[in-house]
């Protein structure tokens, strides 16, 4: 039976709000807004609509996410990942189906919410993750060199060998002025210093200093007053959806790729948040807050709208503790329509162009040496994932992956399955791995992971925390696991380093030969230490002990 509980985190929260949490809450959620402001409208303009609907996205959507979510502090917005899939629907079907797809999509995240679905998305590997999430920053970096370089192209086209041929037959027409702008602004955002950003964004910054040199100098450059006349100064006006029946059974693919992307996104933001902040997010809950948004925002003009993972790691690197702080990024951003909306024309389209360049290097896990170091299947995943995203369609790499994952899994599975003749010599072999007549010294834990620790149930390694936050030593008994897969890995190399953090040790014990030959070619080995490699858990009591004992 369905349960059909509704629970915004919000409501949990403000038991117990005081002013201290209001103004940590406000403080970070100016921050957000300003981090928002040209990331919104950069976000919107390179999905092929006006930057107004980027920022209306921005105030609705993340005012009603955040009320409605299961977050404390993810902040919701128009994100890069959604812009090869909006840039497409709006030159295949227009703006008018586009907010079409963004109601469908919104109605298909409540959905998922209702029915509990919000676990299944952890059945996404890794690697296809990274693949297609590498693939969308490629495909962002090549849409933005129009404008980055200032090439007069009336519009760039939505394939990726398309708008390659486009851009190798104009790439010579450079314009000076422009380049010039929009390289400087890249090179500002990159070599912004860290200790500076925390108080004055280095998107931001970019953003006034460029608008000044182009409304101060009058440089010669597209603006978004040249371009779009500017942004409408006042509220957003509702609007009913204009409905076509005739295409609406094609536009229920790309719905579903963003309602399925979006559920992604939102959820590994939230996971983030919470390895960040300690917290435990709902997911269910989250889908709902999410669709509500996106139910609601194509009224009001605005696109696609996901937790942005720069902007929540925002909010809480700035203080932010709950939902509040996403609300008051949105009003901050209302402020701005309300009050300097007449300013925006003098923002150069090259700075935007270089914001999202740099956002696109940033987005994307490019360290591809790290990924040979891991199963071959994983990285076969991640590589086949990320040439079908750049070369065809998100929505066939995530299906070809997900195929892939599935079939992998199940030989990796079969491979694990076998009849063993028990003989005698078993008895004594497995007296080392049991508990009885152990003991396990003060100080210590241990436990045992039984089955595959493997993308679909790597989170049962966070529950050890929980079970001994006090103990300075974490046994972690590995027997009985048949199959250890990239999350895993990733998983256990994230307890590690929270160990190490609080100078707490891990050690584990009875892997098997492949599972060891996996941690020492993914480098977990080193990053644990040979002495807490242990054959069995007789000898990692031992090591334990030798821990917990001071030295002489």
């Amino acid at each position: 039976m369905v349960s059909l509980v509704f629970r915004p985190r919000l409501f949990s929260v403000l038991r117990g709000y005081d002013r201290a949490r209001l103004r940590a809450d406000v403080f970070a959620g100016l921050t957000v807004g300003i981090v928002a402001l040209p990331l919104a409208m950069a976000f919107a303009m390179a999905s092929g609509v006006t930057p107004q609907a980027g920022l209306f996205t921005a105030i609705i959507a993340g005012f009603l996410a955040a009320f409605f979510g299961g977050t404390r502090t993810s902040v919701t917005g128009p994100t890069g990942a959604f812009i090869v899939v909006i840039y497409g629907i709006v030159a295949k079907y227009g703006v008018a189906s586009l907010l079409v797809c963004t109601f469908m999509a919104g109605a298909m995240l409540v959905l998922m919410g209702v029915l509990r679905l919000g676990q299944v998305i952890r059945f996404f590997p890794m690697p296809l993750i990274t693949g297609f999430t590498n693939g969308i920053a490629v495909l962002i970096f090549l849409t933005q060199l129009k404008d980055f370089f200032g090439l007069q192209i009336a519009q760039m086209p939505a394939g990726f060998f398309a708008v390659v041929k486009t851009l190798s037959a104009n790439l010579g027409h450079f314009d000076g002025p422009t380049l010039a702008l929009s390289a400087s602004s890249l090179l500002l955002i990159l070599l912004w210093p860290r200790r500076i950003n925390k108080y004055l964004p280095s998107p931001f910054a970019a953003l006034l200093l460029a608008t000044l040199a182009v409304a101060l100098f009058h440089l010669p450059v597209a603006t978004i007053g040249s371009r779009f006349g500017g942004i409408p100064q006042g509220l957003p006006a509702f609007a009913p959806l204009s409905l076509d029946w005739n295409t609406l059974s094609d536009l229920m693919a790309p719905a579903f790729t963003i309602a399925l992307l979006g559920a992604i996104e939102s959820l590994l933001c939230a996971v983030v948040a919470d390895s960040l902040t300690g917290d435990k997010h709902d997911a269910n809950q989250e889908l709902i807050g999410q669709g509500i948004a996106n139910l609601v925002v194509p009224f009001f003009g605005g696109i696609p709208a996901t937790g942005a993972l720069a902007r929540t790691a925002t909010n809480i690197g700035n203080g932010g503790q709950t939902p509040v702080s996403g609300m008051v990024h949105a009003l901050a951003l209302l402020l701005v329509i309300l009050v300097v909306a007449p300013l925006a024309a003098y923002i150069p389209l090259a700075v935007l162009a270089a914001i999202l360049i740099s956002v696109a290097l940033k987005m994307g896990d490019w360290d591809w040496h790290k990924a040979r170091q891991y199963p071959r299947r994983d990285t076969t995943i991640l590589v086949v994932t990320f040439v079908l995203t750049v070369a065809f369609d998100l929505t066939v790499a995530v299906e070809v992956g997900l195929l892939m994952a599935a079939v992998f899994f199940i030989q990796s599975m079969a491979s694990h399955t076998g009849v063993h003749r028990l003989v005698p010599e078993h008895a004594v072999l497995f007296e080392r791995h049991s508990i009885a007549g152990k003991t396990v010294p003060p100080g210590c834990a241990a436990f045992r992971i039984e089955g595959a620790l493997f993308f679909g149930a790597a989170d049962v390694v966070e529950d050890i925390l929980k079970q001994a936050p006090e103990a300075h030593v974490i046994i972690l008994q590995l027997h009985r696991m048949v199959l250890l897969d990239t999350t895993g890995l990733l998983a256990l190399s994230a307890l590690n380093a929270r160990l190490a953090e609080n100078e707490r040790t891990l050690v584990l014990c009875g892997a098997a030969p492949e599972m060891q030959g996996l941690m020492e070619g993914s480098r977990l080995a080193e990053e644990v230490g040979a002495d807490n490699l242990q054959p069995d858990l007789t000898t990692a009591l031992e090591r334990a002990r030798a821990l917990l004992t001071p030295a002489a």
